[in-house]
């Protein structure tokens, strides 16, 4: 086949993965789920999402991939890292254990894999299309304009800034603790708080496609900002609101996070919090030394540079990893408290890869970064073989059952 042959075939195959990926994001279950609070307030319905979209345009859609989370979700999906991250937050901050249907502990299972992932992005140029505005026909090959706006599609992954959605689901609250007017004024005060939350970490959607890893991390770095600010809007509130409640009403608040719980038929895997939060440090993440020798041939001061982000790296993993200390026994002030100091270290540590990372960049020639972008891809490629031992069997089950689950979320009454 010729060049214009494996030029034309190369645009057809962008085209299809494009088609895939919008597809996804606008499947009608998919939708369904994102307009209802009762699915996004359930961790295993944003993980089939997060799959759906991270892997609709690569192979196909079939299979995980290694940058897969162990709760089936995605920490990538395209050019967005954390989706659905003001839920997560929520999750464990007011329910302190959301392991429902099998699918871990979210918000912990963040961490120094989604760095490497950053650093080493499994999607390509050509895969990154799909999530390219459709008005712009796509992404067709080639060098590829940097400043090329993500799509609308991507952004309701960001989160709904809606109070019916972003908002706390207060009738359930007020039922549950009976409170008196002082408490139902803070309530609707942390209500507020939640919204505004909500909105800052949507605005921090990307607006752009990264196409380099230096610009990925800084994309990484803008969301865990966004996610820190929304953590300092809502804890004052949120220490008001439980500040004035009396044993009785704390307990029954306690009892209506079991009871959200008892209601998803919970299914516990996977172990405890420190468990999955420190998986989330070491997963298919080896230091592709060879490969970055046989691509980049480095020159010495490169080879420096490389050891330094390698070491970077290392250093990064290992403050993840020390600062897992989730505990689901704590009080949802406390909760917040240690989401909050876990998200500045994950900032710290995104900083500290980013500055050699950059470094790194500097030395390098357009040829050399362009085999250095092509090592993540180039994994994505292979990852199918590896996929019986890292796919964790609950995703790839009910990895196309987005709107049986969304069904049956509104069949319980949420």
């Amino acid at each position: 086949m010729g060049a214009n042959g494996n030029r034309a075939s190369g645009n057809r195959n962008a085209a299809l993965r494009a088609r895939a990926v919008h597809n996804a994001l606008n499947s009608r279950s998919v939708a369904r789920a994102l307009h209802n609070p009762g699915a996004l307030r359930n961790p295993g319905t944003r993980a089939l999402i997060a799959a759906s979209a991270a892997t609709a345009g690569w192979h196909n859609g079939r299979g995980g991939g290694w940058w897969q989370h162990g709760n089936g979700g995605y920490g990538w999906v395209g050019p967005l890292f954390w989706p659905f991250a003001y839920y997560d937050i929520y999750d464990y901050a007011l329910w302190g254990d959301p392991s429902f249907w099998g699918y871990g502990y979210p918000f912990w299972g963040y961490g120094y894999n989604d760095i490497y992932a950053g650093i080493f992005a499994p999607y390509g140029y050509d895969d990154l299309s799909g999530y390219l505005p459709s008005r712009s026909g796509g992404y067709r090959g080639g060098a590829a304009p940097a400043a090329d706006p993500a799509p609308d599609e991507l952004s309701q992954l960001c989160g709904d800034d809606s109070r019916d959605i972003a908002g706390l689901p207060i009738d359930q609250v007020q039922q549950a603790i009976q409170p008196n007017d002082a408490q139902r004024a803070a309530l609707d005060d942390l209500a507020n708080a939640s919204v505004k939350a909500a909105q800052d970490i949507k605005a921090a959607c990307p607006t752009r496609i990264s196409l380099t890893a230096p610009d990925r991390l800084a994309a990484m770095q803008t969301r865990i900002e966004a996610m820190i600010a929304a953590v300092g809007t809502v804890q004052p509130a949120l220490d008001k609101f439980y500040g004035l409640l009396n044993d009785e009403q704390k307990a029954r608040l306690t009892a209506l996070g079991q009871d959200q719980r008892n209601r998803q038929a919970a299914r516990k895997t996977g172990g405890s919090l420190v468990q999955s939060c420190t998986a989330a440090q070491s997963g298919a993440t080896d230091w592709p030394a060879a490969e970055i020798e046989s691509r980049l041939h480095p020159t010495d001061a490169q080879r420096a540079s490389l050891t330094a982000l390698q070491e970077a790296s290392a250093k990064a993993a290992d403050m993840l990893k020390a600062s897992c200390q989730p505990d689901s026994t704590l009080t949802p002030p406390a909760r917040l408290a240690a989401v909050g100091k876990r998200l500045d270290v994950m900032l710290q540590a995104v900083e500290t890869v980013k500055a050699a990372l950059d470094d790194l960049y500097g030395d390098l020639t357009d040829e050399q970064k362009a085999q250095f972008e092509a090592i993540g891809p180039g994994r994505a490629g292979t990852a199918s073989s590896d996929e019986t031992a890292t796919t964790p069997r609950h995703d790839r089950r009910h990895h196309a059952s987005i709107g049986g689950i969304v069904r049956r979320l509104i069949s319980i009454g949420w």
